[in-house]
């Protein structure tokens, strides 16, 4: 399976600013619609319980599509899951990807956060790294992966400048070893 990280993040790294949770009061319109775009094109979409906390509001549930939320407390989200739609699991990323691969998943969009982020690197599950630079410097935020014991390399494959202030799009693939 194709694990494809996607996130939108400042000139210094940083996927929110500081303290704020929405990530939409910084970004761009041309970022939100492209992330709409590509995700109108996933079947399973993962992301952690925070990330999931922030965006549920704005999240478009589609026909077809499977979201996973990976949360320490899966039950703790049992009233809002929807089997096969919106389902909540505790797994490792490992054996996430092991068990929708069997599944016959082929692409995984990893639409954040930082720590979700790091057991994909960690593990070495990572294939694409889809990444928006917007033209912002945040002094504290949250990283686009929190550290850990990892090294992988990539390699650009695409970039594209998609409006007049600069913010761009960039697409790196990982480099096998």
């Amino acid at each position: 399976m194709k694990v494809v990280v996607v996130m939108v993040a400042s000139l210094n790294g940083k996927t929110t600013d500081g303290g704020l949770k929405n990530i939409h009061s910084w970004t761009s319109k041309e970022d939100a619609d492209s992330f709409a775009a590509f995700l109108a094109k996933q079947k399973l979409i993962v992301m952690g319980s925070r990330t999931y906390e922030a965006a549920k509001k704005q999240m478009r549930i589609l026909p077809g599509q499977l979201r996973i939320v990976l949360t320490k407390s899966p039950t703790k989200y049992h009233k809002q899951a929807i089997s096969g739609v919106l389902e909540f699991h505790s797994l490792s990323a490992r054996a996430l990807v092991s068990k929708y691969s069997r599944l016959g998943y082929k692409t995984m969009a990893l639409v954040g956060g930082a720590k979700t982020n790091r057991s994909f690197f960690a593990s070495g599950l990572v294939d694409e790294l889809r990444l928006t630079l917007e033209p912002y410097i945040f002094g504290s935020g949250e990283p686009i992966v929190l550290e850990g014991k990892f090294r992988e390399k990539f390699s650009l494959i695409s970039k594209k400048q998609i409006n007049s202030s600069g913010t761009l799009e960039l697409v790196y693939r990982k480099i096998a070893k």
